[in-house]
């Protein structure tokens, strides 16, 4: 039996590190997953080897190391078909249950809204590097952008976070969108840890009826 494909999604500082880590555990602890299978746990970009490679090359705050938009965005789709062929395909086929701590939605959100590139561009590149592996649910962490700020005052920001309130209002409204055409789970991320683990668990039982 094919595995099951959870993605989480997110502006930076809503919380998915510390929701993965959580689901993670109740999954592990729970029947869910048959007893010869696994949980793998991923991110993107940075999943695989080559992957980590990549997304040094993205969050780097460096100016001098700075991509243009066009290539950041080709990274990222190159970033996700090894992510696919090394990683989430083999997994779900074997019948192991994958999450994921970002996946196509934040390329849309980031560079679609956020960049302003061309949307159909980046469908066709998701299309490209997915090549029909689509999440059994993605969670949507909704987060006001200035809970984002306050939240991560203490923290190196990376090259994505460094880009600037604008920026991240554009991401936000661009999720926010995501979430409503792709009938994805949207929480509040303002809620307690117990509450936004409690809709994520309840939202995971029905993916196995």
């Amino acid at each position: 039996m094919k595995g099951k494909f959870i993605v989480i999604e997110g502006i930076d500082g809503s919380g998915k590190t510390t929701q993965i880590h959580q689901l993670s555990q109740w999954i592990l602890g729970s029947e869910l997953i048959p007893e010869k299978n696994q949980l793998v746990v991923t991110r993107e970009p940075g999943g695989t080897k080559l992957g980590k490679s990549i997304r040094s090359l993205l969050l780097n705050t460096s100016k001098e190391k700075t991509p243009y938009s066009i290539t950041e965005l080709l990274l990222y789709a190159a970033d996700r078909a090894q992510h696919i062929n090394e990683i989430i395909r083999p997994s779900l086929n074997k019948g192991d249950w994958v999450i994921s701590d970002r996946f196509c939605g934040s390329t849309m959100a980031y560079q679609g809204y956020g960049r302003k590139l061309d949307i159909e561009l980046i469908q066709d590149l998701e299309t490209i590097a997915t090549q029909g592996i689509v999440p059994d649910i993605t969670f949507l962490l909704d987060l006001p952008v200035e809970e984002s700020i306050k939240r991560r005052i203490n923290r190196i920001d990376d090259r994505m976070e460094k880009e600037g309130r604008e920026f991240l209002s554009n991401v936000s409204l661009g999720f926010k969108k995501l979430s409503e055409d792709r009938k994805w789970k949207k929480i509040s991320a303002l809620n307690s840890r117990e509450k936004i683990m409690s809709e994520i668990k309840s939202e995971i039982k029905k993916l196995i009826k």
